[in-house]
């Protein structure tokens, strides 16, 4: 390695213990319990209502619905889950199609597998990491056609049922484009905003722009319970069947234990709502903490001619996970060695799914900017500095 290449990664670690003041392990994105969380915990446990009955799951799901603007809001036991409900929801049956981005998080992949749906990959926009809609547009002209008001791909014969965006480490796609193009074409939109609470797009909350969206409340996000989800909604026979669902589709009765429907146990418990309701009031400080260190970040990167990623057009993002992008995937890789073994916490973003061994023979699009950017994007340590 060239001595002005070791110079360079030396002093972006240098930068990153000045600004997390610690000379130990830095972690990519650890939780801060620095509000109200031990005195509601207590309360949840004094109560002993800790399992998925009790007063905190009901007044997150208010927190988090005003917090965002949305009607309605369902409190899941993960992120996974609540997308799982939302495609079913939103009529996505075996045999189905649903289109998504490759360059995601796996879960958004397996919560279309587990309907027994198949995932169709189109490409991002380079400035988003977010589903394209020119290259959904693209895609949709070229390969599908409108029968009997359902949008029928010609390639496979099957209905493309829904389609499941995502706003990218906290950064929105260009989800209003979008929301046009699934209405055209029939196909319901859900929104994977698991990793965007506190982000705007167009003064709006991402989530809310869809059928459904979801959030995710997982260990390494923004605001965590530990794990944890929910489901957004301004559709209040959505949101009551989404309820119900979630909640093993139990008939309410004071003692008879009666189903109705197959439902699942996706409940959150009620001492994880605890934590969230004491998180839920941090959000706003922790926002403007995280983009504080997203505005350090760029001044430095920009002395280092090294490309920090900033929020798109039209936004006001969350900044959940910093990253930047180098020159080539040795460059990366360079970059992901030197800093990993001087104990600070870096990653690669996420393989595309379409390389992946389940997912490899599905449908895709011309791909460009996905395998551009998962040649290049790294994280870097992105928690709340306290």
């Amino acid at each position: 390695m060239r001595n002005e290449s070791i110079n360079q990664l030396e002093a972006v670690v240098s930068f990153i213990r000045k600004v997390f003041n610690s000379e130990s392990f830095i972690p990519l994105h650890e939780p801060r319990f620095v509000g109200n969380e031990k005195e509601y915990l207590n309360e949840c446990i004094d109560s002993t209502f800790v399992s998925s009955v009790g007063k905190f799951v009901d007044r997150f799901e208010k927190d988090i619905a005003r917090y965002t603007g949305s009607k309605y809001a369902i409190a899941t036991c993960n992120g996974t889950a609540a997308l799982h409900i939302s495609l079913i929801l939103a009529g996505v049956k075996p045999g189905d199609e649903v289109i998504t981005q490759p360059l995601t998080f796996i879960a958004t992949s397996n919560a279309i597998k587990y309907c027994n749906a198949s995932p169709i990959f189109i490409d991002v926009d380079k400035d988003t990491m977010g589903l394209s809609p020119s290259a959904l547009d693209l895609f949709l002209n070229e390969n599908c056609l409108m029968k009997g008001g359902d949008c029928i791909n010609k390639v496979t014969g099957k209905k493309i049922k829904a389609c499941v965006p995502v706003h990218t480490f906290g950064h929105p796609c260009r989800i209003d484009k979008i929301q046009t193009i699934c209405e055209k074409w029939n196909i319901e939109l859900v929104e994977d905003a698991a990793e965007s609470l506190g982000t705007l797009y167009k003064g709006k909350h991402t989530g809310t722009f869809g059928k459904s969206g979801v959030i995710s409340f997982n260990g390494n996000k923004i605001i965590t319970a530990g794990g944890g989800g929910c489901i957004l909604t301004d559709d209040e026979i959505f949101a009551t069947k989404a309820k119900h669902i979630t909640t093993t589709a139990k008939i309410p009765h004071k003692w008879n234990y009666a189903h109705d429907i197959i439902g699942y146990n996706f409940r959150m418990p009620n001492i994880n709502a605890a934590l969230l309701v004491a998180q839920l009031e941090q959000l706003n400080k922790f926002c403007a903490n995280k983009r504080e260190l997203a505005d350090r970040y760029l001044n430095f990167f920009e002395n280092e001619k090294i490309s920090f990623f900033c929020e798109p057009k039209n936004s006001r993002s969350n900044y959940w996970l910093n990253a930047i992008v180098l020159e080539n995937r040795l460059e990366r890789d360079k970059f992901l060695e030197f800093t990993n073994e001087n104990a600070v916490m870096t990653r690669p973003i996420w393989t595309l799914m379409n390389n992946l061994e389940m997912y490899k023979d599905f449908q895709c699009g011309d791909l460009p900017n996905s395998e551009w950017l998962q040649d290049r994007v790294v994280n870097i340590p992105s928690s709340v500095v306290i």
